[in-house]
């Protein structure tokens, strides 16, 4: 066994220790090493990225995890705190039109466009008179999106007197009402079409939950799909992480793939009520079997957070034991299908989504007391290859996306269970948007189930997001960003606030110098951040 403190290009700042590669891992060093930290980052995998991930397969190229690029101040954001720019670190292109949506029993698909105006106008032609009533609920999404970013996204929650303000005050009332509807609820307000509704509601999934247990307070969502609009990377999500892991290393981060962390390693003070732990590394474990003991007065978990509590820590030094996550509500797990195709397929566009005409019994199977497989699914394909070059000459790149209950025994990729659901899938895919022979056309296929996700990324229950924002399970609700067992143990990703996606995870990053700098404020930090490497 090897044991050393961490030996990255500088020693005059604190040593600090992130475990994960994912964006938020990647992200939190970056912010940590330029605040003039040691860093070392720890990853499990070959492979940065978490649930990001890549698979290259026979000359295509595919993403294995988010494909949707909101929010794209959120990535600038960060990259202008490291004195960078997303414009220098990417190439975005906006798509339009931003998705198609094919609907069971209506032949003709839905385009939704890339302006607020164009969206408007479909609206109108689809449910006269639903138009103005769209307007109406954009301006909402967008006030209340802005407030957001002004006052709950970018807060640690250590202290609700910041959000305390006249802004904030004043929007109490709408506030409680926002939260106590569901984005379902909100929807019908604005139209009756079974389609249109379902626009408004699927933002949903992206949150891990279901339109029906969401709060309406996140109506914002569709201010970015349906306003904002849609973008995507050249390159990838892939690229994404590669981006984010390059400033990582040039602001000093020592990067280790293959390191399998075991136990976060502390020592305990004093006696009875004055007793106090404290962090002081992990306990990890190469990929030839060699232990290694990592010493750091600061360890950030960017790792699913019911792992690390329930596998990194011993039970007495638990914040969020076993008995806290047997009361929370997962997102939904996945059938995830990476399909080569050979020849074009324009009845699909970057993003395509399928819904079903009964959402509700679809999100019940999935989220319900007894969960099951949906048959037909509402489920999403992505065809990046519209936009990119990620697949052979004369062929197509399909990402499929089947929501299923967060359940792990229900395999993965290599189990009949999801090779099942996955063939329904494409037969619907078939069906519905008129290929025919879509299946006979497959020439590289790659499957995935919840049991890989809890393999490759340790995911609590399988779930492919993380737990869903319900309203029990967001803002101040959802888990906090340090340790109440053990000081100087700070945590960041999707288990943990601001919440689920990329953008969140960026936020949480952020979220960790905060935490550690006694920062209470609401608002993102100044860019950029302040250089304190020597």
């Amino acid at each position: 066994m090897t044991t050393r403190r961490t030996n990255g290009e500088r020693t005059n700042g604190e040593r600090t220790i992130v475990i994960g590669g994912g964006i938020s891992g990647l992200a939190t060093a970056a912010l940590l090493a330029r605040s003039g930290r040691d860093v070392v980052l720890l990853e499990k995998n070959d492979q940065l990225g978490g649930r990001a991930g890549l698979l290259e397969r026979d000359g295509y190229r595919f993403d294995l995890g988010p494909s949707w690029y909101l929010m794209p101040e959120v990535f600038d954001h960060f990259f202008r705190l490291m004195g960078t720019s997303s414009a220098e670190q990417l190439d975005l292109v906006q798509l339009d039109p931003g998705y198609r949506v094919y609907s069971q029993g209506h032949a003709e698909p839905l385009d939704i466009a890339a302006t607020r105006e164009e969206n408007v106008a479909l609206f109108d032609r689809v449910e006269p008179g639903s138009g103005a009533r769209l307007e109406r609920y954009l301006d909402s999404a967008r006030e209340v999106y802005e407030l957001a970013k002004r006052r709950f996204l970018y807060t640690t929650f250590e202290s609700l007197a910041p959000l305390m303000t006249r802004d904030v005050v004043t929007e109490l009332p709408r506030f409680a009402k926002l939260f106590g509807t569901d984005l379902d609820t909100a929807a019908g307000t604005v139209v009756s079409d079974t389609r249109l509704r379902q626009v408004l509601g699927y933002p949903a999934v992206f949150l891990g939950s279901s339109p029906y247990t969401t709060p309406s307070m996140y109506h914002l969502m569709s201010h970015l799909d349906l306003e904002d609009g849609v973008f995507y990377p050249r390159g990838g999500f892939a690229r994404v992480i590669e981006a984010i892991a390059d400033v990582a290393r040039d602001a000093g981060v020592r990067i280790v793939t293959g390191a399998t962390v075991d136990r976060i390693t502390t020592e305990s003070r004093g006696r009875g009520l004055r007793r106090d732990t404290r962090v002081t590394g992990v306990r990890w474990t190469d990929q030839a079997g060699a232990e290694h003991i990592e010493q750091a007065e600061v360890v950030v978990s960017a790792a699913d957070l019911h792992h690390t509590e329930t596998r990194l820590l011993p039970p007495s030094l638990r914040t969020y034991p076993q008995s806290y996550w047997d009361r929370k509500t997962p997102g939904p797990g996945a059938v995830l299908l990476s399909l080569g195709v050979r020849g074009e397929l324009p009845e699909l566009l970057h993003h395509t989504l399928f819904f079903t005409s009964d959402w509700r019994t679809n999100f019940d199977a999935i989220g319900g007391d007894a969960p099951y497989i949906p048959d037909p699914a509402s489920l999403y394909v992505c065809k990046p290859s519209a936009t990119d070059d990620v697949a052979p000459d004369g062929h197509e790149n399909l990402f499929v996306l089947v929501p299923i209950p967060a359940e792990p025994s229900l395999g993965g990729g290599d189990s009949d269970t999801i090779r099942a659901a996955g063939d329904r899938a494409i037969a619907q895919i078939s069906e519905w948007a008129g290929i025919p022979d879509l299946a006979e056309r497959i020439v590289v296929r790659h499957d995935v189930g919840p049991a890989d996700f809890v393999d490759s990324i340790n995911a609590w229950r399988g779930t492919m997001l993380g737990p869903a924002h319900t309203l029990a399970q967001s803002a101040l609700f959802r888990a906090g960003n340090v340790s109440k067992r053990v000081d100087g143990l700070v945590y960041a990703g999707g288990s943990t606030i601001p919440g689920i996606g990329l953008p969140m995870c960026l936020i949480s990053a952020e979220l960790v110098v905060k935490r550690l700098n006694g920062d209470t404020s609401t608002e993102a930090l100044p860019v950029p951040l302040p250089d304190g490497r020597s």
